[in-house]
């Protein structure tokens, strides 16, 4: 499936906060509720400005999976957990790589499947930090594209 890949609007971004929570709570069981409820406020008002955002959405006009993106470093890609495994986050991360320079990503360590998505698509991991940005243990993997 052909997927349009479009700029996210700042009207737009509760929406795409639903989707990251949604996203994470299917995907990042290792996550603690606080956890959650720490980062969600920092994704709306300070990590969403802070990124280029691009998004898929379906044919009612609502955000199914989005992407930021800045410095050549996918900084967050998060797909709906009702529409994983359809071709919108390898779309979106075509795009990060084609149109918008992105060469690098980090993935949670604790979330295998995310980093072999990333392998998929010619990211290998060069360096691991034991914290995450915010001093979490939650141990990252520093991934760059090596095809390209």
């Amino acid at each position: 499936m052909q997927y349009k890949i479009q700029k996210i609007k700042k009207s737009e971004y509760k929406e795409v906060v639903e989707v990251w929570e949604a996203s994470v709570r299917a995907t990042h069981d290792f996550l603690k509720e606080e956890d959650i409820t720490y980062f969600k406020p920092l994704i709306l008002d300070v990590y969403l400005d802070a990124v280029d955002l691009r998004c898929v959405k379906n044919d009612e006009d609502e955000i199914i999976g989005f992407l930021g993106v800045a410095d050549q470093s996918i900084e967050m890609l998060f797909i709906h957990p009702d529409k994983r495994g359809k071709g919108v986050g390898s779309a979106l991360l075509k795009y990060a790589i084609e149109e918008l320079g992105a060469c690098k990503v980090d993935s949670n360590e604790q979330n295998p499947q995310a980093t072999g998505f990333y392998e998929k698509f010619g990211f290998e991991v060069y360096s691991r930090s034991e914290t995450d940005s915010s001093g979490k243990p939650y141990p990252i993997l520093h991934m760059k594209l090596v095809n390209s």
